[in-house]
């Protein structure tokens, strides 16, 4: 792979990064679903928070000086507070196949499982599970069934989801630099904000799009004036949350890492407008695999990682929305249904 241009891995998702599965349900009844991102190997791993509502799972856990210094899974889930009980099921299989963090000798291991979740609850469907939510089992299905596809669109933790005015879903991409490394991110996207700019169907992330993984439209329609935000939901609608995690295969501490997920952020920025609102609940995880050392220039290689992590993630968002479809029976405006 050394001395190739720059481009997508081979499936352009984030399974392109060697050592991480991907699993996904949803149900289409409740209209929410889970993903869960799997690691073959315990894996370094961070977070950045930068939306004003969130809602996560073991997040602390996960600082630079905390002695855990690596998760078993990451789970991203829809149900808001309820969704957070997907990384329960992930939890209970993981500890039956043996993994996860051993403190003593002869007790069941502790898998490390941090988890964000987004807020789907007012999109029609059936909520009515009284003290039984979907959702852990909804995780374990998930985790059971983790592989290197990905389905991309109304799938997984963005199955219930809106971004903005138009349906929401489950994106993902990567990238492989002219040196080795592999990038990829995956994302939910459940934004207040527009991830199209205003009078059209222009992708915000449509500068960062390679060949044409969303539409392939370029650039020439991005234009917004002060305060025109396009399809953005409107004020009243306050329950939003983009969540995402991002991955690498090289060999990062937990402060790297968590370099990588800050640096990544602003592939949100990119991709999605507004964002990091007081009422979104914006998560980024970042992942590391280990597979490849950062080289004699450790700092300038994490920074060209942070932001190759920042433009694959912009593109993800838009794979998303463009590859969103309706909920079976239903009308809800897709990216598809917007005037070319």
């Amino acid at each position: 792979m050394d001395g190739k241009p720059p481009g997508p891995g081979p499936h352009n998702l984030i399974t392109d990064v060697a050592g991480l599965k991907v699993g996904q349900t949803h149900d289409p009844a409740v209209r929410t679903g889970v993903t869960v991102i799997l690691p073959d190997d315990r894996a370094v791993c961070a977070c950045d928070v930068r939306g004003g509502a969130p809602g996560t799972r073991e997040t602390d856990a996960l600082a630079p000086d905390t002695l855990v210094e690596a998760v078993d899974a990451v789970v991203l889930a829809g149900g808001s507070v309820y969704g957070l009980s997907a990384a329960d099921g992930v939890t209970a299989w993981l500890g039956a196949q043996g993994r996860g963090y051993g403190l003593v000798e002869g007790v069941p291991k502790s898998p490390v499982v941090p988890a964000a979740i987004l807020f789907d609850m007012a999109n029609g469907g059936d909520k009515a599970w009284g003290e039984d939510p979907p959702h852990r089992e909804l995780g374990r299905r998930a985790v059971a069934a983790a592989g290197l596809e990905v389905a991309l669109g109304t799938a997984g933790a963005g199955y219930g989801a809106m971004a903005g005015g138009l349906k929401g879903g489950t994106g993902s991409a990567s990238v492989v630099t002219f040196d080795g490394f592999t990038v990829g991110a995956i994302v939910a996207v459940n934004s207040w904000g527009s991830v199209v700019a205003p009078g059209g169907r222009t992708f915000w992330a449509s500068p960062y799009e390679i060949g044409h993984e969303f539409g392939g439209l370029g650039a020439a329609g991005l234009r917004a004036a002060p305060d025109q935000w396009g399809s953005a939901k409107r004020g009243d609608e306050t329950r939003n949350t983009t969540i995402a995690c991002v991955a690498t295969d090289a060999i990062l501490t937990p402060a790297q890492a968590k370099r990588l997920a800050v640096m990544a952020q602003d592939g949100l920025a990119r991709a999605i407008r507004p964002i990091h609102a007081p009422f979104d609940g914006d998560v980024v995880f970042a992942l590391a695999t280990g597979r490849r050392p950062l080289g004699p220039e450790p700092n300038y290689t994490l920074g060209r990682l942070g932001a190759l992590a920042a433009d694959t993630l912009a593109r993800a968002v838009a794979r998303a929305v463009f590859e969103a479809t309706p909920w079976p029976d239903t009308y809800v405006p897709c990216w598809r249904d917007l005037p070319a």
